[in-house]
């Protein structure tokens, strides 16, 4: 193998998961689930927001299965975001697998900024779910293709949107050219060996342009960059 072409890191053994959701019978098919794997285990579960940040410090998962809808005893309307926030403010080095419906795209971007590894619908397939959180526990992100789609649609709807803490100018064009080829890339959805592919270059290369990309633009995941971009995109016109 080329150097420049190291596999992604192996994710812990075994992989400690955290479940929040509202629904009992949804919280023990989940765990039912995740415990058939060798490799897994279900640290803890919660029904509501309060109990999830309360109980997932102590648990010390390396990933959180989170509900994006919790019921009003749960902690209302995209309670799972405010849970995702707060537990990655916390711990930074927690992955948030959040489970959503077609109906949270403003949700999901909330989420995303919010730090997010990953969305799934909740009507994935059982061994679907199991791969997602080995994928977001290796340190990558996972987005549903048909989520991605809605997210992008929803931030092109003509709209208000948040002013940035720094104004369109001021934070792309802290990129360099390359960089900002990179970062339209990413928000194609194609990943570091795709990008290496479609450029030409190492794919370790492009893990260091877009680790780059990331410091930059003040964010942690290479989704919320994409994201980013896109909404300043909107709001600022045409370049």
């Amino acid at each position: 193998m080329h150097p420049d072409l190291a596999p992604a890191p192996a994710p812990p053994v075994p992989l400690r998961v955290f479940i929040l959701d509202d629904h009992e019978v949804v919280r023990r098919g989940v765990r039912d689930l995740l415990e058939a794997e060798p490799d897994i285990v279900v640290v803890g579960e919660a029904g509501t927001a309060q109990e999830a940040l309360a109980r997932v410090p102590a648990a010390r998962p390396h990933i959180a299965v989170l509900d994006v809808r919790l019921g009003e005893g749960g902690g209302g309307d995209h309670a799972g975001v405010e849970v995702c926030r707060e537990l990655r403010a916390r711990m930074p080095e927690l992955a948030c697998l959040m489970l959503t419906s077609f109906d949270d795209d403003e949700a999901l971007f909330d989420a995303i900024m919010a730090g997010a590894a990953g969305y799934v619908l909740k009507r994935i397939d059982g061994s679907d779910l199991v791969a997602g959180v080995r994928t977001v526990a290796s340190g990558q992100s996972l987005l549903d293709p048909r989520v991605t789609a809605l997210v992008m649609a929803r931030l092109r709807a003509p709209r208000p949107v948040p002013t940035p803490a720094a104004p369109f100018p001021a934070v792309l064009d802290r990129l360099s050219p390359r960089e900002v080829q990179v970062l339209e890339l990413i928000g194609e959805g194609l990943t570091n060996r795709q990008i290496a592919e479609r450029l030409f270059l190492a794919e370790k290369t492009i893990k260091n342009r877009v680790s780059s990309i990331l410091a930059k633009l003040g964010v942690g995941r290479r989704v919320q960059a994409a994201v980013l971009a896109e909404r300043l995109r909107e709001q600022q016109g045409p370049r």
